[in-house]
């Protein structure tokens, strides 16, 4: 498989500048180098040839993962699911169409970082169908102003994405919603009105913080025993990647600290994930 045999040529301990530096060093292919190399891959299965057309792509990931940004996840990681639907596009792409690899390999790239994207950016998912999803990553530049949508805005934007106007509201209040502290820290030495003020919180009575205890015990007890099942890679990568009550690790960081590449341990860590799924009870 093109993906497990084809390493990209960035070492894991690189930073991620030094990363961008290099891959913006190689050269843009010209369209008869690019379908003769396409014919290789596609033809003999010529790995350097699927290598050079993923080299001299790699500045396009970069890009693509600029534009989303916004959204509070690792550049590095933004680049790394982009390069996993760019070899994507490299080993479907049929140079006999008359297409330029690049206008290809967008709809893989792009793919790749909407499904990371999803998967991280909250919680509560915000985006579960297909209309959901084109709503969520065009909505915000749809918007001609961050005020509320009018009506009429909503409409045209409906009109615009083929759904109702009911589904552009909801998306906008879901994306408009934003963590609220139960009590904030007010600088100009005014009293605030925060939730703490206004929430009930009758003391617990015997039987409800038994409840609470043995729910918390359970949980923790599930989730450690989730963690022993796993070898001391694997867990390490989960308690650097979810458990750290600091600064998560990067994919990249791991990578680097284990002297494999970052899509070794993406593949690691979601195998992990489903081993601790199945162990933890629901």
């Amino acid at each position: 498989m093109m993906n497990a045999a084809m390493t990209l040529p960035i070492p894991a301990a690189y930073s991620l500048d030094s990363y961008i530096q290099t891959v913006n060093r190689y050269p843009l292919l010209s369209q008869e180098d690019e379908q003769r190399l396409a014919r290789d891959w596609r033809d003999k299965q010529d790995l350097e040839a699927a290598r050079m057309l993923v080299l001299s792509h790699l500045r396009v990931v970069v890009s693509v993962a600029r534009h989303y940004l916004g959204y509070g996840l690792p550049h590095a990681d933004l680049i790394q699911e982009g390069n996993v639907g760019l070899m994507k596009a490299v080993k479907r792409f049929d140079p006999d169409r008359g297409v330029r690899l690049v206008s290809f390999a967008l709809h893989w790239i792009r793919a790749e970082i909407h499904e990371y994207v999803l998967r991280n950016w909250r919680l509560v998912k915000v985006a579960t169908t297909k209309s959901q999803r084109k709503l969520f990553f065009n909505l915000r530049s749809l918007k001609q102003s961050l005020a509320a949508l009018t009506l009429k805005e909503a409409d045209a934007v409906a009109k615009e994405l083929n759904v109702s106007r009911a589904d552009v509201l909801e998306m906008e209040t879901r994306l408009s919603g934003h963590d609220l502290s139960i009590d904030p820290t007010i600088d100009d030495g005014e009293e605030g009105y925060s939730p703490i003020a206004y929430l009930a919180s009758p003391d617990e009575n015997p039987a409800q913080k038994l409840e609470r205890e043995q729910t918390e015990r359970l949980r923790h007890t599930g989730l450690a025993a989730a963690l022993d099942n796993l070898d001391a890679r694997s867990r390490r990568i989960i308690e650097a990647r979810w458990l750290n009550e600091g600064e998560s690790a990067t994919l990249h960081d791991l990578a680097a600290e284990y002297g494999v590449s970052a899509e070794r341990i993406r593949q690691i860590e979601a195998r992990a994930m489903q081993k601790m799924r199945a162990a933890i009870p629901a």
